[in-house]
């Protein structure tokens, strides 16, 4: 598993967590969408909040411009990417 995989599965299972989801079978694609009406997640804004929380206390990172946030938290890949980004 490298790094990014390792990354992604924990993101993963922090957005359940801080939503308050159930796992979804089949598990989520990284690229798959999660926020929005038509998502198997369905994540709203007060979702986006949560995750964005979350990933202040675990990773110390803030997400602060809405329209990169919304980039940002589409889908776990882009997220795992951002926080790769912001370690390198």
């Amino acid at each position: 598993m490298t790094p990014r995989d390792a990354l992604i599965a924990d993101l993963t299972a922090l957005i359940l967590e801080a939503t308050e989801k159930t796992p979804v079978a089949p598990p989520l694609s990284p690229e798959e969408a999660i926020f929005g009406t038509g998502t198997r997640l369905a994540l709203d804004s007060l979702d986006a909040l949560q995750v964005s929380m979350a990933l202040q206390k675990r990773y110390g990172v803030r997400l602060t411009d809405s329209k990169e946030t919304r980039r940002i938290l589409a889908c776990v890949a882009n997220l795992a990417d951002h926080l790769l980004q912001k370690r390198a």
